[in-house]
């Protein structure tokens, strides 16, 4: 059967990143089942349990080199992954065949492995996250003082700036950030804990003495480079850390939504565009079309990550006891599903992040179109400062706007709110006296300062300690 004629998922295909894609692959995955199996047997030995140099070595020299094919046969013959792996690493570390898997269970490997890809999965997203936020500061800080129509309930409001919008976005990705940050910080192992959590193979290996239990689970974590595990467990360690652990990459996704919503609907109105190639192709019917493809690609992934993070939540809820298997293949699935969908999202929003195109005329256009219905608390004010009663002031304002609001909608190609409001003689100000009125940056309050603000106080000190080792910049595929 050739790979066309087998399914495989559009996350490996098509979105996601290289190095997300190899942390959950099967040589990452069973290759840490190697080297907790080595953690175990040296710890065990260090304490006194009487294994081989020659066993210890042999496991050491065969961590990565894992043969899938002799898994597979085995897997075949036992129906059972884990044992199909201690075998084949039985196979060959000859001397070590008689103390691999010495004392555990499944859930050793399988858990303690899959807190290790969850942790490395979340430094791979904080990187990207941090690639965003690179991309956005710098959009920020050009545009800082652009006035731009605001938008509340989708209605024109008061006029903020390009630069000032973004930061909103970046808001949104810090919070994010903050979760990601605590929960590698927070991350324990599942440890060594046994069957059901009891740690009874363990206490039987060391003859009764909880002590160097106590000490076989420290060293170990010690040895995958967790500082702790988690202080009691059933057969697994507790699905709600699945929980919390998606809800972190489901923000991340909702995060990305919201920026992909916005820049949709900018582009919608020309403000704002997304990149878009020289040979891009919008659509195969209207050549002219230059549809927002990577917007509304976070906004579907998004949405699909979104959906899974209740799952992990619903699997939690029906472990009984120790433990269900019913959250085995349902796991395997979710996990990494998450992550790799998350990682593509933040790969197309670095993309789009680093790529908009602004159009200050367009931008300009509508402001100047809305703009006055803005102006009519001040325009009261200097009706009333030229004589006028306030209530007559702001009844002829009402009218007068309502009908510069139908002009516009039936086509005038501008709005003529002050030249309406400047020939009314009950008014009492002429338009002269009014023109200055619509300057753009007299409605923006602290916009511009608001965003110096929070790139200095709150985004510089976030990338001034960003790793720089990692700066591959992924294929964007549309």
């Amino acid at each position: 059967m050739t790979s066309a004629n087998r399914y495989s998922s559009p996350l490996a295909e098509r979105y996601a990143s290289a190095a997300m894609l190899e942390l959950w692959s099967p040589a990452v995955r069973h290759g840490l089942w190697r080297q907790l199996w080595l953690a175990l047997a040296e710890a065990e030995r260090e304490l006194g349990v009487p294994i081989p140099d020659e066993a210890v070595s042999q496991m050491r020299s065969h961590l990565d080199d894992i043969d899938f094919e002799v898994v597979a046969a085995y897997e075949r013959r036992f129906r059972h992954d884990v044992m199909a792996h201690v075998h084949a690493f039985g196979d060959v570390a000859p001397a070590a065949r008689g103390f691999i898997h010495h004392g555990a269970t499944s859930a050793y490997v399988t858990d303690n492995a899959d807190l290790v890809l969850m942790r490395r999965g979340l430094e791979l997203l904080r990187g990207k996250v941090l690639r965003v936020l690179g991309a956005l500061s710098a959009f920020a800080r050009e545009w800082r003082a652009e006035p731009t129509l605001g938008s509340t309930h989708l209605q024109a409001a008061q006029p903020t700036t390009v630069g000032k919008r973004a930061t909103l976005w970046m808001q949104d990705l810090v919070l994010d950030l903050a979760d990601i940050d605590h929960r590698i910080a927070t991350m324990p192992m599942r440890g060594v804990k046994g069957t059901t959590g009891t740690q009874a193979s363990f206490l039987e290996i060391f003859g009764g003495d909880h002590g160097k239990v106590r000490e076989l689970e420290a060293r170990v974590n010690s040895k995958m480079g967790f500082a702790t595990a988690i202080p009691v467990s059933g057969q697994t360690y507790t699905r709600k850390i699945d929980a919390q652990v998606l809800g972190v990459v489901a923000g991340i996704a909702s995060s990305a939504m919201k920026f992909s919503g916005d820049i949709r609907m900018l582009q919608s109105v020309g403000e704002i565009e997304e990149p878009f190639e020289t040979e891009q192709i919008g659509s195969s019917a209207m050549a002219y079309k230059r549809n927002p493809m990577r917007s509304e690609r976070i906004a579907s992934l998004a949405r699909f990550v979104i959906t899974i993070e209740p799952n992990a939540n619903l699997t939690h809820g029906v472990q009984f006891f120790e433990r269900t298997l019913d959250d085995s293949a349902n796991r395997r699935l979710v996990i990494p599903e998450a992550f790799l969908a998350t990682d593509a999202i933040l790969v197309l929003m670095a993309n789009v992040a680093g790529g908009l195109e602004v159009h200050p005329a367009r931008i300009r256009r509508r402001l100047a179109d809305e703009l006055p219905f803005m102006a009519t608390e001040e325009l009261i004010v200097r009706a009333v400062r030229a004589g006028v009663d306030r209530q007559v002031a702001h009844e002829r304002i009402r009218r007068h706007s309502i009908d510069a609001a139908r002009a516009l909608k039936d086509g005038a190609n501008r709005n003529d709110l002050l030249d309406r409001l400047g020939h009314d003689a009950e008014f009492g100000v002429r338009t002269d006296d009014l023109s200055d009125v619509l300057e753009p940056s007299r409605f923006v309050g602290r916009a511009p300062e608001q965003v110096d603000e929070f790139l200095r106080g709150v985004i510089d000190p976030i990338m001034s300690g960003r790793a720089t080792h990692d700066e591959r910049v992924e294929e964007v595929r549309v």
